[in-house]
């Protein structure tokens, strides 16, 4: 008797818990401003998603930790937002340039208790991933980024393998930048004896990232996971935190690429100027190989990181 009473308890609690999480999990209505206007606004477990308001191009995913939001970018014009719960005290969520490795509509945690993740999209292979789950409205997850089931399954419906995924701990939107001195073909100042190794045969095919050392004063470059070349790099000056650039789109005008402080301090909100870029060089034949390789989607980091210890947002070498 006292088992049967204690399962009736357990099972009220738990469709008491699902209703509450239902009730506030809904998509809201932008009849009354942008995507941007309403991310702030939103409740926790609300979205939106107004994809027709950029039908096509490259896209870009930002999770913001401060805020507990992720907006998503559709060749530089967001597109949809929504409300996050990641990774509590003791679990949190990694910052740094993340590509997506893996989807599956239905998963279940290997690491906790078979815990169901849907509409997973795997960033990393030791346990973080985007999925739908309960919001609370805080940080509460075991590193994962928790998303509205809504707008999981939409997401899920528009991503691929390889597509950017930024998490900041900076409420900084993207700002628009000039092109990377790093993959301009022009001249620099390096010299071509100087340290290179470029062998693209590894992987010929996937998306492109390059991670700028300060610490090491080396630049290393990522096809689809797997490293394809590095080179020395000089930079005048000190460099605090880690930035990051993505080429939103190419056409006849040249390439649009768009800024995103991951941390440190914040900037301003104006558009990005070609001096940050002065005091980096590189040796021709480097930045000609690379310019080689420029495709929309392609994502920069700069930062004051070793890549040789953990805190360095080096996610993009995990195969």
């Amino acid at each position: 008797m006292f088992h049967t009473m204690r399962l009736k308890k357990m099972a009220v609690a738990v469709l008491a818990a699902h209703l509450a999480t239902s009730a506030f999990a809904q998509q809201v209505d932008l009849s009354s401003g942008s995507v941007v206007e309403t991310v702030s606004n939103l409740k926790a477990g609300e979205y939106v998603w107004a994809p027709q308001v950029a039908p096509d191009g490259p896209m870009l995913l930002v999770v913001n930790l401060k805020t507990q939001r992720a907006v998503l970018y559709r060749n530089g014009v967001p597109i949809g937002a929504t409300t996050v719960s990641t990774g509590k005290p003791g679990h949190s969520t990694p910052t740094g340039v993340f590509t997506i490795l893996q989807k599956q509509i239905v998963h279940y945690s290997s690491k906790y208790d078979s815990a169901p993740m849907p509409y997973m999209e795997r960033l990393t292979w030791y346990g973080v991933a985007l999925h739908a789950g309960h919001l609370p409205g805080y940080p509460a997850s075991h590193g994962c980024i928790r998303m509205p089931k809504g707008f999981a399954q939409l997401l899920y419906g528009v991503t691929g393998l390889g597509m950017t995924v930024v998490i900041a701990n900076l409420p900084a939107a993207p700002r628009v930048a000039p092109t990377p001195g790093l993959v301009s073909s022009s001249t620099s100042q390096g010299s071509d004896t100087e340290a290179l190794s470029w062998d693209p045969a590894k992987s010929l095919h996937g998306p492109v990232s390059v991670i700028v050392s300060a610490a090491d004063h080396r630049a290393v470059v990522i096809r689809n996971g797997v490293v394809i070349g590095s080179a020395t790099v000089s930079i005048s000056g000190p460099v605090s935190g880690t930035w990051a650039y993505s080429l939103r789109s190419m056409d006849a005008a040249g390439q649009h690429w768009v800024r995103i402080e991951l941390s440190g301090r914040a900037t301003s909100d104006g558009p990005v100027t070609t001096t940050e870029w002065d005091r980096f060089s590189a040796s021709d034949a480097f930045k000609s190989a690379v310019a080689r390789i420029v495709q929309p989607g392609m994502t920069i980091v700069v930062t004051s990181e070793s890549l040789r210890t953990a805190a360095a947002p080096v996610t993009l070498l995990e195969g």
